[in-house]
């Protein structure tokens, strides 16, 4: 319960920095107020949006960063299996022998094992 609450605040989280970082104006926004675009920073004040939403990024940004410590530790508290091969027995039963292939004579299939012939004096021809 805990942990699925920390992942959904995470997700908000996310999402609220991913808006707040694309409603910032970049540095080279400042050259569109000489053509009358100046005036739409003056509804949160004389210094615009800029110190606003910077701020609320970087709260935004420390609650991201807890919640991502906060994941990571109920992850590692976490003992119950999660998957249905973690929670299989390890050992195999009593009235079930393991199987064993027993292992070919040769490497090929179908073919008889050859001897390697001995060494040979003299350059072959």
């Amino acid at each position: 319960m805990l942990q699925t609450l920390a992942t959904v605040s995470h997700v908000f989280l996310a999402i609220a920095i991913i808006a707040l970082v694309l409603l910032q104006k970049g540095k080279g926004a400042d050259a569109g107020a000489a053509f009358g675009a100046g005036a739409s920073g003056t509804v949160f004040g004389s210094r615009g949006t800029t110190s606003f939403l910077s701020r609320t990024t970087a709260i935004l940004a420390t609650m991201f960063f807890l919640t991502s410590l906060g994941l990571a530790y109920l992850a590692g508290q976490r003992t119950e299996p999660e998957s249905i091969l973690e929670r299989a027995p390890m050992t195999a039963p009593a009235d079930q022998a393991p199987s064993v292939i027993p292992a070919p004579e040769t490497d090929v299939p179908g073919l008889p094992a050859t001897e390697t012939p001995a060494e040979e004096s003299g350059p072959p021809e």
